[in-house]
């Protein structure tokens, strides 16, 4: 899905012929849509090259994800996956920015939003290495390197990240989100989720590394094979000659950060978050993805 066109047009690439043949049922009436499923995504950024007189650079932090995924194989995508039950633990230690509030820029249930926030930094942790967590509301992680074997077991599924907090004396801090979009995925597809998007500064200190092949004598090759730094206009130009692949929602993304003159601008921006739905459409006997533009909400 290599679209040049993506970031600023409302077409999209032609839509594969087994999803093609699924829209066609779904229009018909003789397939019903897979409820999506809450995901959470992070769009972990850092500013590099300042100088006198030369301004800072934003970069993004993409994955690769690897060749044998059913799903996206070789995309480069920003850190992120599915809800798990228990991060709508009430119990997790939190500063900044409460799951009300949240609720009131996500459009959702405060319960919900607990949920979302909680599922984007652990995913953001189990996929980079990066914990946007501390030991008090004024304090960081400096070296989140130190808690290898925690990223591990929660990659394993053998923990919670309640549990990882508490035992290491820390506490989520979520004012370092900052609400971005929400994507849900094209009804015709037959895995769909519902993904809130967060913009978030790199932690000082931290490095953001793909997820670890393994801890010890566990092996474990997640699911993602590299990482990378980019500009968004660089991934973006290496997507229109080929280079790499983007999905819809990631190409719309840096598109839209590249509008941005820092990393301040960036994670300053406030507004409450509306769905985009991405339609399938039949145009000159062709089946398209049609993206949603700003301003254009879910029916």
């Amino acid at each position: 899905m290599n679209e040049p066109s993506m970031p600023g047009s409302g077409s999209g690439p032609v839509v594969p012929r087994g999803l093609a043949e699924r829209a066609r049922e779904i229009s018909d009436g003789r397939l019903a849509p897979a409820v999506p499923r809450d995901a959470a995504t992070v769009i972990l950024l850092r500013e590099v090259g300042a100088e006198a007189e030369v301004a800072a650079e934003v970069e993004a932090f993409l994955l690769r994800r690897t060749a044998e995924l059913e799903f996206a194989p070789g995309a480069y995508v920003f850190p992120g996956g599915s809800v798990d039950a228990r991060d709508a633990d009430p119990g997790v230690g939190w500063a900044g920015p409460d799951p009300a509030d949240f609720a009131a820029l996500l459009d959702v249930p405060p319960d919900r939003a607990r949920g979302l926030v909680c599922a984007a930094v652990r995913e953001t942790f189990e996929e980079s290495g990066v914990l946007l967590a501390g030991p008090s509301e004024d304090e960081l992680v400096r070296d989140s390197t130190a808690l290898a074997a925690d990223r591990h077991a929660l990659l394993a599924g053998t923990t919670s990240l309640t549990e990882v907090l508490a035992r290491r004396g820390l506490i989520l801090r979520t004012d370092l989100l900052t609400p971005w979009a929400r994507w849900i995925t094209p009804e015709v597809s037959p895995r769909r989720f519902d993904t809130w998007f967060f913009a978030a500064a790199l932690p000082p200190g931290q490095a953001a590394t793909a997820a670890p092949e393994g801890f010890g004598d566990h092996a474990d090759p997640g699911e993602s094979e590299s990482g990378t730094w980019l500009r968004p206009a660089v991934a973006l130009a290496a997507a229109r000659a080929g280079q790499m692949t983007l999905l819809p929602p990631t190409a719309v993304t840096l598109g839209e950060l590249a509008g941005h003159p820092s990393l301040a601008a960036i994670l300053a921006r406030r507004q409450v978050i509306s769905p985009r739905l991405p339609r399938v459409i039949v145009e000159d006997g062709q089946v398209r993805l049609h993206l949603p533009q700003a301003g254009e909400e879910r029916p």
